[in-house]
């Protein structure tokens, strides 16, 4: 059984992949507000339009998906109005969830549907999606035609010295209510796009000519959406109307599906997906080539592709995602370009290019790995055994074929424990890190390395509106490994991730420590279906306490700074619709040790610590910024601000970062006053000052390869645990201390 990790589902965005753009006809009585010297006589908008209609597969197909999800779906579904209004309000936000396009009017007139859609896809009639999403293409070519005729007729006269703003998340904000008041948001935000490339050094003849061609691209992509394109977006709105992990998949998108979304893993190992025109990487798959450059992160928006080394770079915003794949798609060892705004900027100003060199995301790059770090710590040395694990793996297919030496994660786990063992390491970190999850029998096994026998997960399923609970666990009294054990996870640590270290835990085997997790504690499972296939939510974990790990996710035994935390938008309980947390019976199991009783002592050491740790303190500092930063509600758009704004920025960052040098005693970096410098270390304004000597003057900056702070505090509160435990070990009865038989 498959855990299903949230790796493509991370955020509500993932619903809106298959928007993509088509043609809609343009009635005569907008475009004729418009001023007649403004249009562009180009866009013929009647050569542009093709009418979009339903075909009785799909009303067909409606009528199956609503019984495939009353029936076979965990929860009790109900298709009703309080049905109907919720998939109103999601088809509208995957549509146009900056309301950018929309007018108040078309909201008001549109909502006679909002309580009527359960009755008509009942009867198999799927017209009023088809309506709405026409509705949305007719404003968004006149959006568009808007944009081009701005572009290529008003940049010149743009103002950059008045006191403007942009809003920049408009999820909140009001429809707009006249055709003018759109035009003005309009206005607004292509002046924006303009100051943005004025930022990077383009004059207005590059910009207009940059602009001109996206947005002439745009319509282009219109022109492409087909009846297909529709059907698949509103009923994928239908199906994720009922949790956010359960979805409906066209012919075309199950082929895509079936080969493991391949289409955005291929080439890079990425997987993409749609926010607003851009596209943006939602992962980085763990040992494909744009996770090993370590230049690309997730969160990442790509505003333009380039083929190989010097290949000319092509615009890609709100291009379909599937060009966009096509694009970075290609053979192993050529090289592709990604110009991309990083995640914790919010203009293209800020946009860098990333060269990736294409590979295949190989089984072996995703395995187990491990080192060892010593450190000094009240007086002793220690060494710790740090096991990375990406993803709980199996190799199906080669144990299948009866190899004896096929991939698994616990085989080789198991391994790296005996290696460690060899090497005498006092403790052992099991970093569980950014891993998603994947194979749920791994994990059990994985958790049977360290305890002798006992249940380690409960599944509890559902069907026809009765369910049944029913443990699973290690049945191998072996033991790899009996010695001190930290769990180490953050906010992307899911699914099969979260039942290792809630096994953990449950069991006091070991120390959690680091952010909380991801939250995803439910299966899924694919049903074909005559067109297209149901990606349903069959059954939830539980912990073998009772506890639930959907939603909530595994709370730490001790908590770090997490980067994550500046993001509200990263976790289960960010999804709309998202199953709640609740709790079945516990399962009889007995703790291995008295943690949660040395936890409170734990604590207050790792208080201590971090209140002078230069590490801890720098990076506290990053998350407040990050936060700060991601809670800006305007952008301005006078350009001296803007440009006053970003030094600021940079500066902050600059002074944070030589703070943390200077109480580690590390060589001070110089402040470079040239933003626009040629030199790519200049740019990044951290460059060695020679004649700034550190504050112990230390003979090198050996401190500054010390390693991952994360990982050394882990070690740390291990040699604490080591301490406070071998103070209580003669008075804790033999039941809690069966790992040191």
């Amino acid at each position: 059984m498959n855990s299903n990790s949230p790796k493509f589902e991370r955020n509500r965005f993932m619903q809106k992949a298959a928007v993509t753009a088509c043609s809609i006809l343009l009635t005569s009585t907008l475009i004729a507000q418009e001023d007649p010297d403004q249009l562009n006589t180009v866009l013929d908008i009647d050569a542009l339009y093709t009418p979009l209609e339903s075909k009785p597969i799909h009303g067909d197909t409606a009528v199956k998906l609503l019984n495939e999800l009353e029936t076979k779906h965990y929860s009790s579904i109900d298709i009703d109005d309080n049905f109907s209004s919720t998939v109103f309000d999601n088809y509208i936000d995957t549509l146009d969830g900056s309301k950018l396009y929309f007018l108040k009017q078309d909201i008001d007139a549109m909502s006679a549907y909002r309580y009527t859609l359960d009755n008509s896809l009942k009867d198999g009639n799927v017209e009023p999606g088809f309506e709405i999403y026409n509705l949305y293409y007719k404003r968004r070519l006149e959006r568009m035609i808007y944009a081009v005729n701005r572009v290529e007729n008003h940049v010149g006269e743009m103002d950059f010295t008045i006191d403007e703003v942009i809003e920049i998340d408009r999820e909140e904000a009001p429809y707009a209510a006249s055709l003018a008041e759109l035009d003005e948001l309009w206005r607004l935000r292509i002046k924006n796009s303009v100051l943005s490339l004025r930022l990077t050094g383009d004059d207005d003849e590059e910009i207009t000519e940059k602009l001109s061609k996206r947005y002439r691209n745009q319509l282009s992509q219109i022109s492409k959406t087909n009846d297909k394109d529709i059907f698949q977006t509103y009923m994928a709105t239908v199906a994720t109307a009922v949790d956010p992990h359960t979805s409906y998949f066209s012919p075309r998108d199950s082929e895509n599906f079936n080969m493991g979304l391949s289409l955005s893993l291929q080439g890079i190992g990425a997987q993409l997906t749609t926010e607003a025109e851009y596209t943006k990487v939602a992962e980085l798959i763990k040992g494909g080539p744009a996770e090993r450059g370590n230049e690309l992160q997730a969160g990442d928006r790509i505003v333009s592709i380039g083929q190989g080394v010097d290949g000319e770079l092509q615009d890609v915003v709100g291009m379909r995602l599937d060009d966009v794949v096509a694009q970075i798609r290609g053979e192993k060892g050529t090289v592709v370009r990604l110009n991309v705004i990083p995640v914790d900027a919010v203009g293209e100003s800020n946009a860098t290019v990333v060269s990736i060199t294409r590979d295949t995301v190989k089984l072996e790059d995703q395995s187990a790995k491990k080192e060892v770090i010593e450190l000094s710590y009240n007086g002793d040395m220690y060494k710790i055994g740090i096991i990375d694990l990406p993803t709980f793996y199996f190799d199906f297919e080669a144990a299948s074929r009866g190899e004896a030496d096929y991939k698994s994660s616990t085989r080789d786990v198991h391994a790296l424990l005996d290696e460690l063992k060899e090497e005498e390491v006092d403790a052992v970190v099991v970093d569980l890190r950014n891993n998603g999850g994947g194979s749920l029998s791994e994990a059990n096994q994985l958790v049977g390395l360290f305890i002798e026998t006992g249940a380690t997960v409960q599944i509890r399923y559902s069907g026809l509106r009765n369910g049944f609970t029913r443990s699973f666990g290690d049945n191998d009294p072996d033991v790899a490994y009996t010695g001190p054990l930290a769990v180490l996870v953050n906010r992307t640590s899911a699914s099969a991730s979260e039942i290792f270290a809630g096994a953990i835990q449950d069991y006091q085997r070991g120390i959690v420590l680091g952010g909380q997790t991801f939250g995803k504690g439910t299966v899924q499972e694919i049903i074909p279906m005559d067109y297209g296939q149901v990606k349903l939510t069959r059954s939830k974990f539980y912990r073998i306490s009772g506890e639930s790990t959907q939603h909530r996710g595994v709370i730490p035994d001790i908590s770090f700074p997490d980067f994550y935390d500046a993001y509200e938008d990263i976790g289960e309980s960010s999804l709309d619709g998202a199953l709640p947390w609740d709790t079945v019976r516990a399962v009889e199991y007995t703790p291995y040790h008295a943690i949660q009783a040395l936890v409170p002592e734990l604590q207050k050491r790792y208080d201590e610590r971090i209140q002078t740790s230069p590490d801890f303190i720098y990076l506290r500092d990053q998350i407040e910024r990050t936060r700060v930063m991601r809670q800006r509600e305007q952008l301005s758009l006078n350009e001296e601000e803007v440009k006053e704004e970003r030094e600021q920025s940079r500066r902050t960052e600059f002074d944070a970062e030589n703070m943390r040098r200077l109480l580690k005693g590390l060589t001070l970096n110089e402040w470079v006053e040239d933003e626009n410098a040629e030199d790519e270390e200049e740019e990044g304004s951290l460059v060695a000052n020679s004649d700034s000597p550190p504050l112990d003057e230390p003979e090198e900056d050996a401190v500054e390869d010390e390693g991952d702070p994360l990982l050394l505090e882990s070690g740390r509160i291990l040699a604490d645990f080591i301490a406070l435990n071998s103070n209580r070990l003669s008075s804790v009865s033999p039941e809690n201390t069966r790992q040191n038989r």
